[in-house]
């Protein structure tokens, strides 16, 4: 992540101008410099507080993981990290931007979280669907993450989903993909394909 320093002293000044006090502000702004912020994402960062505080704990999250890896995969994870950057900053081209960069903050910190060690892994629970029996289906639920998380797992392809608003279950949605699980059963749309999967116990 990039310094703070200018941000930081413009807050300074902004206290003392408008008598707020200056490290309330400054605990306000990302971890990147918004001095030299560009393009859309990055200044809807810096003038959005949820946003800003997620920039301050992907920093802290970054720095805790990269430090618990070994070399090698610490140096393979920092090209990753950069490619989410750009992907991030790529929002612009969503319908809802502010959505599109909260929900990649959100997973990026999930994956990091437990690469680096940082969250307990659960059980994975098993279901059998009856669109493709021989094609495992799994959902590993993490409940200390902020929101509750999920990695949802068919085959060979993997998906981080967020806890949702459900009148009965537990749902757990993202892009494109959401599961629905009541008493056992699990209702899952992946990609534009429905499935009905029973829990395996």
């Amino acid at each position: 992540m990039r310094g703070t320093s200018y941000r930081t002293a413009t807050l300074l000044l902004a206290g003392v101008a408008f008598g707020t006090p200056a490290a309330v502000l400054a605990d306000a702004a990302p971890a990147f410099n918004c001095g030299q912020a560009a393009g859309e994402v990055e200044q809807l960062i810096c003038r959005d507080a949820e946003l800003a505080a997620l920039d301050r704990r992907m920093s802290s999250v970054w720095a805790k993981t990269v430090q618990a890896l070994p070399a090698d995969v610490a140096a393979r994870e920092k090209v990753v990290q950069r490619g989410w950057i750009k992907g991030r900053n790529d929002c612009w081209k969503a319908s809802d931007l502010r959505a599109c960069v909260e929900t990649s903050y959100e997973t990026r910190l999930v994956e990091l979280q437990i690469k680096g060690g940082q969250l307990q892994a659960p059980t994975a629970a098993g279901y059998l669907c009856s669109q493709d029996p021989g094609k495992p289906f799994t959902a590993s639920f993490y409940n200390d993450t902020d929101p509750k998380s999920a990695v949802l797992t068919w085959g060979n392809d993997q998906v981080i989903a967020f806890v949702a608003m459900s009148a009965s279950g537990a749902r757990y949605t993202t892009t494109d993909v959401e599961f629905w699980e009541h008493q056992g059963e699990a209702r899952v749309s992946w990609f534009g394909t429905r499935l009905t999967c029973k829990l395996q116990r």
